[in-house]
Protein backbone atom coordinates (compact mmCIF):
# COMPACT_ATOMS: atom_id res chain seq x y z
CA UNK A 1 0.00 0.00 0.00
CA UNK A 2 1.39 3.55 -0.82
CA UNK A 3 2.21 5.90 1.92
CA UNK A 4 -0.10 8.43 -0.10
CA UNK A 5 -3.41 6.19 0.27
CA UNK A 6 -2.33 5.22 4.29
CA UNK A 7 -2.14 9.55 4.25
CA UNK A 8 -5.14 10.21 2.52
CA UNK A 9 -7.03 7.88 5.24
CA UNK A 10 -5.78 9.56 8.22
CA UNK A 11 -7.01 12.68 7.43
CA UNK A 12 -10.48 13.42 9.14
CA UNK A 13 -8.32 11.99 12.31
CA UNK A 14 -6.25 14.70 11.54
CA UNK A 15 -8.78 17.53 11.22
CA UNK A 16 -10.48 16.42 14.01
CA UNK A 17 -7.18 17.32 15.85
CA UNK A 18 -7.02 20.21 14.56
CA UNK A 19 -10.50 21.36 15.73
CA UNK A 20 -9.75 20.52 19.06
CA UNK A 21 -6.45 22.68 18.92
CA UNK A 22 -8.00 25.84 17.78
CA UNK A 23 -4.99 28.21 19.90
CA UNK A 24 -2.53 28.16 17.40
CA UNK A 25 -4.76 29.72 14.57
CA UNK A 26 -6.68 31.87 17.29
CA UNK A 27 -3.25 33.65 18.28
CA UNK A 28 -2.25 34.03 14.76
CA UNK A 29 -5.52 36.05 13.93
CA UNK A 30 -4.40 38.28 16.62
CA UNK A 31 -1.44 38.78 15.02
CA UNK A 32 -2.83 39.61 11.96
CA UNK A 33 -6.28 41.18 12.82
CA UNK A 34 -6.63 44.70 11.13
CA UNK A 35 -4.14 44.15 8.69
CA UNK A 36 -3.67 43.52 5.16
CA UNK A 37 -3.00 39.88 4.47
CA UNK A 38 -0.57 38.59 1.83
CA UNK A 39 -0.53 34.54 1.67
CA UNK A 40 2.59 32.93 0.25
CA UNK A 41 3.20 29.32 -1.31
CA UNK A 42 4.93 27.02 -3.93
CA UNK A 43 3.12 24.74 -5.77
CA UNK A 44 0.14 22.83 -3.49
CA UNK A 45 0.73 25.78 -1.04
CA UNK A 46 0.15 28.26 -3.84
CA UNK A 47 -3.13 26.72 -4.29
CA UNK A 48 -3.54 26.72 -0.75
CA UNK A 49 -2.76 30.45 -0.08
CA UNK A 50 -5.62 31.09 -2.75
CA UNK A 51 -7.55 29.63 -1.28
CA UNK A 52 -6.62 30.99 2.44
CA UNK A 53 -7.33 34.30 0.47
CA UNK A 54 -11.17 33.31 -0.47
CA UNK A 55 -11.57 32.12 3.58
CA UNK A 56 -10.35 35.66 4.87
CA UNK A 57 -12.41 37.35 2.38
CA UNK A 58 -15.51 35.75 3.60
CA UNK A 59 -14.38 37.45 6.95
CA UNK A 60 -13.62 41.02 5.11
CA UNK A 61 -9.84 41.31 5.25
CA UNK A 62 -7.83 42.57 2.34
CA UNK A 63 -6.15 39.17 1.04
CA UNK A 64 -3.83 38.84 -1.32
CA UNK A 65 -1.94 35.07 -2.68
CA UNK A 66 1.45 35.40 -3.69
CA UNK A 67 3.04 33.02 -5.56
CA UNK A 68 6.75 33.05 -4.06
CA UNK A 69 8.58 32.75 -7.32
CA UNK A 70 7.02 36.06 -8.23
CA UNK A 71 7.64 37.84 -4.86
CA UNK A 72 11.18 37.20 -5.11
CA UNK A 73 11.48 37.93 -8.53
CA UNK A 74 10.61 41.58 -7.50
CA UNK A 75 6.67 41.49 -7.58
CA UNK A 76 4.38 43.57 -4.69
CA UNK A 77 4.81 41.42 -1.52
CA UNK A 78 3.73 42.43 2.01
CA UNK A 79 5.22 45.99 3.35
CA UNK A 80 5.32 47.62 7.07
CA UNK A 81 2.44 47.04 9.05
CA UNK A 82 0.98 44.15 6.79
CA UNK A 83 0.74 40.22 7.36
CA UNK A 84 2.32 37.66 5.91
CA UNK A 85 1.33 34.15 5.89
CA UNK A 86 3.47 31.97 4.90
CA UNK A 87 2.21 27.98 3.48
CA UNK A 88 5.30 25.85 3.47
CA UNK A 89 5.70 21.79 4.24
CA UNK A 90 9.24 21.21 4.70
CA UNK A 91 10.34 24.53 5.03
CA UNK A 92 12.60 24.38 2.43
CA UNK A 93 11.50 25.82 -0.30
CA UNK A 94 14.11 28.29 -1.92
CA UNK A 95 11.36 31.37 -3.37
CA UNK A 96 9.12 30.81 -0.05
CA UNK A 97 12.38 31.35 2.63
CA UNK A 98 13.20 34.40 0.82
CA UNK A 99 9.97 35.76 1.01
CA UNK A 100 9.80 35.29 4.31
CA UNK A 101 13.07 36.91 5.26
CA UNK A 102 12.44 40.09 3.09
CA UNK A 103 8.69 40.42 4.89
CA UNK A 104 10.68 40.34 8.16
CA UNK A 105 13.11 42.90 7.26
CA UNK A 106 10.29 45.58 6.66
CA UNK A 107 8.67 45.02 9.45
CA UNK A 108 5.60 42.56 8.45
CA UNK A 109 3.89 40.59 10.79
CA UNK A 110 4.71 37.31 9.67
CA UNK A 111 3.07 33.90 10.67
CA UNK A 112 4.22 30.63 9.31
CA UNK A 113 1.78 27.52 9.11
CA UNK A 114 3.44 24.31 8.51
CA UNK A 115 4.36 20.94 9.45
CA UNK A 116 4.74 19.56 13.42
CA UNK A 117 7.68 20.23 14.86
CA UNK A 118 9.62 21.98 12.77
CA UNK A 119 11.26 25.07 13.55
CA UNK A 120 10.08 28.22 13.32
CA UNK A 121 6.52 27.35 12.45
CA UNK A 122 3.46 28.97 14.13
CA UNK A 123 1.02 26.94 13.19
CA UNK A 124 1.67 24.05 12.66
CA UNK A 125 -0.42 21.61 10.84
CA UNK A 126 0.86 17.48 9.99
CA UNK A 127 3.85 15.03 11.11
CA UNK A 128 6.25 15.82 7.71
CA UNK A 129 4.65 13.57 5.12
CA UNK A 130 6.35 11.01 3.58
CA UNK A 131 4.82 10.56 0.49
CA UNK A 132 5.37 13.46 -2.12
CA UNK A 133 2.15 13.92 -2.87
CA UNK A 134 1.16 15.94 0.08
CA UNK A 135 -2.29 15.64 0.95
CA UNK A 136 -3.13 15.48 4.68
CA UNK A 137 -0.22 18.65 4.99
CA UNK A 138 -2.34 20.12 2.21
CA UNK A 139 -5.98 19.73 3.82
CA UNK A 140 -4.42 20.51 7.50
CA UNK A 141 -3.06 24.12 6.04
CA UNK A 142 -6.44 24.81 4.44
CA UNK A 143 -8.13 23.99 7.52
CA UNK A 144 -5.80 25.91 9.74
CA UNK A 145 -6.38 29.23 7.16
CA UNK A 146 -10.37 28.54 7.91
CA UNK A 147 -9.48 28.40 11.65
CA UNK A 148 -7.83 32.20 10.89
CA UNK A 149 -10.56 33.37 9.45
CA UNK A 150 -12.93 32.19 11.34
CA UNK A 151 -11.47 33.86 14.43
CA UNK A 152 -11.35 36.82 12.41
CA UNK A 153 -15.03 37.01 11.59
CA UNK A 154 -15.80 34.40 8.77
CA UNK A 155 -18.45 33.00 10.89
CA UNK A 156 -18.43 29.42 8.69
CA UNK A 157 -21.17 28.02 10.75
CA UNK A 158 -19.96 24.47 10.23
CA UNK A 159 -16.34 24.36 10.63
CA UNK A 160 -16.49 21.86 13.23
CA UNK A 161 -18.42 19.68 11.10
CA UNK A 162 -15.37 19.40 8.33
CA UNK A 163 -13.84 16.01 9.68
CA UNK A 164 -16.68 13.91 9.47
CA UNK A 165 -17.26 15.02 5.86
CA UNK A 166 -14.14 14.73 5.06
CA UNK A 167 -14.34 10.99 6.51
CA UNK A 168 -17.51 10.83 4.68
CA UNK A 169 -15.50 11.72 1.49
CA UNK A 170 -12.73 9.49 2.26
CA UNK A 171 -14.75 6.56 2.46
CA UNK A 172 -17.44 6.76 -0.32
CA UNK A 173 -17.83 5.77 -3.36
CA UNK A 174 -14.98 6.18 -5.52
CA UNK A 175 -15.30 8.93 -8.06
CA UNK A 176 -14.85 7.03 -10.82
CA UNK A 177 -13.09 8.81 -12.99
CA UNK A 178 -11.37 7.07 -16.02
CA UNK A 179 -8.29 7.54 -17.48
CA UNK A 180 -8.46 9.51 -20.67
CA UNK A 181 -6.98 8.86 -24.00
CA UNK A 182 -5.76 12.25 -24.41
CA UNK A 183 -6.47 14.73 -21.82
CA UNK A 184 -7.81 14.79 -18.48
CA UNK A 185 -9.55 18.47 -17.63
CA UNK A 186 -10.79 19.89 -14.10
CA UNK A 187 -12.85 23.24 -13.44
CA UNK A 188 -14.56 24.49 -10.76
CA UNK A 189 -15.89 27.99 -10.02
CA UNK A 190 -14.91 30.41 -7.33
CA UNK A 191 -12.65 28.94 -4.63
CA UNK A 192 -12.51 25.84 -6.20
CA UNK A 193 -11.04 26.63 -9.45
CA UNK A 194 -8.05 26.35 -7.36
CA UNK A 195 -9.33 22.91 -6.10
CA UNK A 196 -9.03 22.25 -10.10
CA UNK A 197 -5.29 23.76 -10.09
CA UNK A 198 -4.45 21.50 -7.15
CA UNK A 199 -6.73 18.43 -8.88
CA UNK A 200 -4.48 18.34 -11.97
CA UNK A 201 -1.29 18.52 -9.78
CA UNK A 202 -1.99 15.72 -8.02
CA UNK A 203 -2.77 13.49 -10.85
CA UNK A 204 0.27 14.32 -13.09
CA UNK A 205 2.44 13.93 -10.15
CA UNK A 206 1.21 10.99 -9.09
CA UNK A 207 0.57 9.20 -12.24
CA UNK A 208 1.93 11.28 -15.08
CA UNK A 209 -1.13 11.65 -17.08
CA UNK A 210 -1.58 14.55 -19.08
CA UNK A 211 -3.43 16.81 -16.75
CA UNK A 212 -5.17 20.48 -16.57
CA UNK A 213 -7.29 22.53 -13.74
CA UNK A 214 -8.74 25.45 -14.93
CA UNK A 215 -11.62 27.63 -13.76
CA UNK A 216 -14.72 27.34 -15.23
CA UNK A 217 -14.67 31.00 -16.91
CA UNK A 218 -11.20 30.06 -18.11
CA UNK A 219 -12.12 27.19 -19.84
CA UNK A 220 -15.38 28.05 -21.44
CA UNK A 221 -13.06 31.13 -23.18
CA UNK A 222 -10.86 29.14 -25.79
CA UNK A 223 -9.26 25.82 -23.94
CA UNK A 224 -13.11 23.80 -23.71
CA UNK A 225 -13.37 23.86 -27.75
CA UNK A 226 -10.22 21.67 -27.59
CA UNK A 227 -12.22 19.02 -25.42
CA UNK A 228 -13.30 15.94 -27.58
CA UNK A 229 -13.82 12.04 -27.37
CA UNK A 230 -10.39 11.54 -26.30
CA UNK A 231 -10.94 13.52 -22.99
CA UNK A 232 -12.42 13.47 -19.44
CA UNK A 233 -13.44 16.77 -17.77
CA UNK A 234 -14.40 16.41 -13.89
CA UNK A 235 -16.39 19.54 -12.62
CA UNK A 236 -16.19 20.36 -9.02
CA UNK A 237 -19.13 22.07 -7.81
CA UNK A 238 -19.45 23.48 -4.67
CA UNK A 239 -22.68 24.94 -5.10
CA UNK A 240 -21.62 29.03 -5.45
CA UNK A 241 -23.39 31.08 -7.54
CA UNK A 242 -21.46 30.49 -10.56
CA UNK A 243 -22.44 26.61 -10.32
CA UNK A 244 -24.69 27.12 -13.47
CA UNK A 245 -22.04 28.60 -15.28
CA UNK A 246 -19.91 25.36 -14.47
CA UNK A 247 -22.78 23.13 -15.47
CA UNK A 248 -22.69 25.08 -18.79
CA UNK A 249 -19.25 24.39 -19.51
CA UNK A 250 -19.90 20.67 -18.70
CA UNK A 251 -23.05 20.27 -21.26
CA UNK A 252 -20.53 22.31 -23.92
CA UNK A 253 -18.06 19.28 -23.61
CA UNK A 254 -20.83 16.77 -23.57
CA UNK A 255 -21.56 18.35 -26.91
CA UNK A 256 -17.99 17.93 -28.44
CA UNK A 257 -17.94 14.14 -26.80
CA UNK A 258 -15.81 14.63 -24.03
CA UNK A 259 -16.44 12.06 -21.01
CA UNK A 260 -18.01 14.30 -18.21
CA UNK A 261 -17.80 13.38 -14.78
CA UNK A 262 -19.73 15.54 -12.43
CA UNK A 263 -18.24 15.86 -8.15
CA UNK A 264 -20.62 17.74 -5.99
CA UNK A 265 -20.26 19.08 -2.60
CA UNK A 266 -22.58 21.67 -1.64
CA UNK A 267 -23.84 20.86 2.36
CA UNK A 268 -21.76 22.62 3.93
CA UNK A 269 -21.45 25.36 2.05
CA UNK A 270 -19.71 26.98 -1.43
CA UNK A 271 -16.35 28.06 1.43
CA UNK A 272 -16.09 24.93 2.70
CA UNK A 273 -16.81 22.84 0.03
CA UNK A 274 -13.10 23.15 -1.17
CA UNK A 275 -12.54 20.24 1.97
CA UNK A 276 -14.41 17.23 0.53
CA UNK A 277 -13.49 18.50 -2.89
CA UNK A 278 -10.06 18.35 -2.22
CA UNK A 279 -10.52 14.71 -0.86
CA UNK A 280 -12.38 13.87 -4.34
CA UNK A 281 -9.52 14.70 -6.38
CA UNK A 282 -6.55 13.32 -4.35
CA UNK A 283 -8.78 9.93 -4.65
CA UNK A 284 -9.17 10.69 -8.43
CA UNK A 285 -5.25 11.13 -9.01
CA UNK A 286 -4.67 7.76 -6.13
CA UNK A 287 -6.81 5.85 -8.20
CA UNK A 288 -5.00 6.50 -11.79
CA UNK A 289 -1.43 6.31 -9.94
CA UNK A 290 -2.87 2.41 -8.78
CA UNK A 291 -4.73 1.76 -12.39
CA UNK A 292 -1.28 2.76 -14.20
CA UNK A 293 1.22 0.90 -11.96
CA UNK A 294 3.36 4.34 -10.90
CA UNK A 295 4.08 4.93 -7.46
CA UNK A 296 2.57 8.10 -6.21
CA UNK A 297 5.18 8.85 -3.04
CA UNK A 298 7.84 9.13 -5.75
CA UNK A 299 7.87 12.37 -7.77
CA UNK A 300 8.84 10.53 -10.33
CA UNK A 301 12.02 9.28 -8.92
CA UNK A 302 10.71 5.84 -10.32
CA UNK A 303 11.84 6.49 -13.55
CA UNK A 304 15.06 5.95 -14.24
CA UNK A 305 17.10 9.25 -14.80
CA UNK A 306 15.30 11.54 -13.66
CA UNK A 307 16.11 11.51 -10.10
CA UNK A 308 19.84 13.11 -10.24
CA UNK A 309 18.41 15.58 -12.69
CA UNK A 310 15.69 16.98 -10.47
CA UNK A 311 17.90 17.08 -7.67
CA UNK A 312 20.38 19.60 -9.41
CA UNK A 313 17.54 21.65 -9.49
CA UNK A 314 16.71 23.72 -6.44
CA UNK A 315 13.42 24.09 -4.96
Amino acid sequence: MSRMRTTLDGQSALLSELSADPDPAARAAERLAGRRVWLCGTGTSWHAANHGAWFLHTAGIDARALQAADAAAGAPGPAAGDGLLLLSHSGGKRYALEVLERARAVGAECVVVGARGREGVDVPTSEREQSSAYTASHLAAMFRLAQIAEALGAGFGALDVVPSAVAAAVTGPPPGVPAPARLLEFTGAGANQWTAAEGALKVREASRIATQGLAAEQLLHGPAVALGGDDVLVTLDGGGPLSARLETVAGLAEVNGARVHRIGADELGEPLSVFMLTVAVQRVALTLAEQAGTDPDAFGYDVPGRKAAWEAVEL
